[in-house]
């Protein structure tokens, strides 16, 4: 049995397809197929059910793999303690980013970081957070970006920064003649929310501490976009909350509509996570330095108090 062996099961079991997995392990299927083969002969067990298709795992197979991320997964620590001993901080870098976190943080921080750092070549996904998590678990994400506490006992999580609520209030709304609003004030039924899977989304409903329904039935709305959700607020449609950094960018007419929360404000935890096997650690302290720090330059709160922690 050899490492080798194994990660050609895993990348058989991701793709349920041989050829495939041989082209995403730059060798050929025959030879891909002949060392799974040998696998199973030594073993004497049928990892893939070959019969279905696409290709399946038996039920001795969906253990074998199991145990087989792990013993690649300790492999790689090989190298990571060779890279951490030399002090190197390079190499392919698979990163995960939240929707409502990803368009305003990426800017601020990737250009810094790949100056910084120039040897890690950053691959970056816009995933969901339960993506992130299965992709984290099952190997194919080194780390991500998400509002945490996730309370997850395989994944580890390091705080970067804590990030207010802001409401967007239009000059029609209640709410609207105040300089400072409270949490008190909030209705869920006049906020308008992005879709359901937004973490997001969860945290306003928190916020609100009670999701009662939509008691208007002439229209009840969801958008995936926060700029959708601006546009609709100027409409008179409700108001919104957005995050911190996300209102950095509105337009010069619109900031009159931005109102802050009486301290303390609430806010969401952002966190760059990764699994509890802590591989590639010197390349997640470089990204957390540089994050943790062009954000503190751009967030002028302090001793952010979080009232409705997200969870997703």
């Amino acid at each position: 049995m050899t490492i080798t062996q194994l990660y050609y099961v895993l990348a058989v079991a991701e793709n349920q397809n041989f050829t495939k997995a041989a082209e995403k392990c730059f060798v050929t299927q025959p030879t891909l197929s002949m060392q799974i083969q040998k696998l199973e002969d030594q073993l004497e067990v049928q990892i893939f059910d070959r019969s279905k298709k696409p290709i399946e795992l038996t039920d001795v197979g969906k253990k074998i793999v199991n145990q087989a991320r792990n013993i690649v997964n300790e492999s790689y620590r090989i190298q990571d303690i060779v890279d951490q001993q030399k002090g190197f901080i390079g190499g392919e870098f698979k990163l995960g980013i939240i929707p409502t976190i990803m368009p305003t943080l990426l800017p601020m921080f990737l250009k810094t970081f790949i100056k910084k750092h120039p040897k890690v070549k950053l691959k970056i996904e816009e995933l969901t957070t339960d993506e992130i998590i299965a992709r984290i678990k099952d190997g194919h994400l080194d780390a991500a970006i998400a509002a945490t506490p996730l309370e997850d006992e395989t994944i580890k999580e390091r705080v970067l920064y804590f990030e207010p609520f802001v409401s967007y209030i239009p000059k029609d709304h209640r709410l609207y003649t105040g300089k400072k609003i409270d949490i008190t004030d909030l209705d869920v039924n006049d906020i308008l929310l992005l879709e359901d899977g937004h973490c997001f989304r969860d945290g306003v409903l928190n916020l609100c501490k009670v999701f009662k329904k939509h008691t208007d039935d002439s229209f009840q709305l969801e958008s995936g976009s926060m700029e959708t959700l601006i546009k609709l607020s100027n409409e008179g449609l409700g108001m919104t909350l957005l995050p911190y950094l996300h209102t950095l960018d509105i337009h010069n007419n619109e900031r009159e509509n931005l109102h802050f929360f009486n301290d303390p404000s609430p806010a969401r935890e952002v966190s760059i996570i990764y699994h509890k096997s802590e591989l590639k650690m010197q390349i997640i302290e470089a990204l957390q330095d540089v994050i943790s720090g062009v954000v503190r330059g751009a967030i002028a709160f302090q001793d952010v108090k979080i009232i409705s922690p997200l969870h997703k």
